[in-house]
């Protein structure tokens, strides 16, 4: 007898094929975003809120633009049923202050994955201050400045 997959079974796969899309992320592959989104897929990280495949593609096509070399490595993934989290890094190099230098930036994504595999909701966490804000001349002297004047002494 066929059995039907679980919703889990739906989820995982689908998890899986993401990771690998992110992992070898392209300006090239871009126009492949359908394949894993939902068509009104929601996109929310610490700059963005966005609706829809065209508008989660822009921020994408943003990144190319602006950075040197942008790319996901997934360092953990946890999925239970249609919800899965992702824990990543993300290597790139600006490109008009210290362009030699590497930059890393870790953060989470928290996903929940729609009937037939695709993306409905996409939410990236991760520290702007201390990620990129630090990193960053003028503005990172102020956030250095913030950071150790408003934490606890002890």
């Amino acid at each position: 007898m066929f059995a039907m997959p679980s919703d889990s079974d739906v989820s995982a796969a689908a998890v899986q094929r993401l990771v690998g899309f992110y992992e070898s992320l392209a300006p090239e592959n871009l126009a492949q975003l359908g394949d894993y989104y939902a068509a009104d897929a929601f996109f929310k990280d610490p700059f963005n809120e966005v609706r829809g495949i065209a508008d989660i593609r822009a921020i994408f096509e943003h990144m190319f633009t602006a950075l040197h070399e942008p790319r996901f490595i997934v360092t953990q993934q946890l999925v239970q049923g249609d919800r899965a989290a992702l824990e990543w890094e993300f290597r790139f190099r600006f490109q008009r202050w210290n362009a030699q230098a590497p930059q890393c930036i870790y953060g989470a994504s928290l996903l929940h994955i729609d009937a037939v595999g695709r993306v409905a909701h996409h939410r990236d966490y991760w520290d702007a201050a201390e990620e990129l804000y630090e990193k960053l001349p003028a503005i990172g002297v102020l956030m250095r400045w913030l950071r150790r004047n408003a934490s606890v002494k002890r």
